[in-house]
């Protein structure tokens, strides 16, 4: 019985292997157009060319076969659109994780990563415009753009900061507070007039993106073990340069410190 393309014929078409495309239909993916009910073989036709294709675009973006099924089952493009979306999207999340790790990776690992530039110095308490909240750590990023967007709304005085509780990385929930410099803080909306007190800060600076700013904390929080200083409150940063002053990722400069004290004499 001839019923169209042998599966090997159809395998060189679409530059699929034969076992694929059995693995296809195993699973419900592209079943053939029809069966030999005596042989067993497998014909296609000229017009599944592109379903193949597909299929194997999406497996290659690491589509889970349900989600396959479901992109192919609706003929509705909008529907079909928003499946892969959501997709590209997860992919996306998992290639910045994948990013910032192997950019840590590559600092831990670099014997030549050379002194850390570390200052102590005093800060006097001083009222800023900020807006503070208590905060899951998975959520932190998407509040602090929210929040950093009120008060740019507001505020136009300096660099903005931030102070982050060490229970948001010890717990994984804890207190945090952005703010920008203002000479009469505003209260509106969620922003508010804020004093922070007088602290000793440990300070260096981090260059570039947040990708390896654990390893620029990490060594901070050596630097600081090793003369006799104790962390006191909560992790400050400053935003120096940032990506409202330079789409330049390199050009960043964030100002990280901890409030500390001498535990030795």
């Amino acid at each position: 019985m001839r019923g169209g393309l042998t599966i090997g014929e159809f395998a060189q078409l679409t530059h699929l292997s034969v076992r694929t495309l059995r693995r296809y239909h195993e699973s419900g993916l592209l079943a053939p157009a029809a069966v030999d009910p005596v042989s067993g073989y497998r014909y296609y036709t000229t017009e599944q060319i592109p379903s193949a294709q597909v299929i194997h675009r999406l497996r290659e973006l690491d589509v889970p076969l349900a989600e396959v099924a479901r992109i192919l089952a609706t003929d509705d493009p909008g529907v079909r659109a928003d499946l892969i979306a959501g997709h590209l999207d997860r992919l996306q999340e998992s290639l910045d994780r994948t990013r910032a790790a192997v950019s840590s990776l590559q600092r831990l690992l670099r014997p030549d990563a050379g002194d850390l530039n570390v200052s102590v110095r005093s800060e006097p308490p001083r009222v800023v415009a900020a807006i503070t909240d208590v905060v899951d750590v998975s959520n932190v990023l998407e509040w602090y753009d929210d929040a950093m967007a009120e008060l740019d709304a507001v505020v136009d005085e300096g660099p903005p900061g931030g102070r982050y509780d060490n229970e948001l990385f010890s717990a994984g929930r804890g207190t945090v507070l952005v703010y920008r410099p203002a000479v009469d803080p505003p209260s509106y909306g969620r922003v508010k007039p804020v004093e922070l007190p007088a602290v000793e800060l440990a300070a260096t600076v981090h260059h570039g993106t947040h990708d390896d700013i654990d390893v620029t904390y990490g060594r901070l929080g050596a630097w600081v073990v090793e003369h006799a200083l104790a962390v006191d409150g909560p992790v400050h940063e400053t935003y120096v340069v940032g990506p409202r002053d330079t789409p330049d990722p390199a050009a960043w400069r964030t100002e990280i410190g901890w409030p500390v004290f001498r535990v030795g004499g």
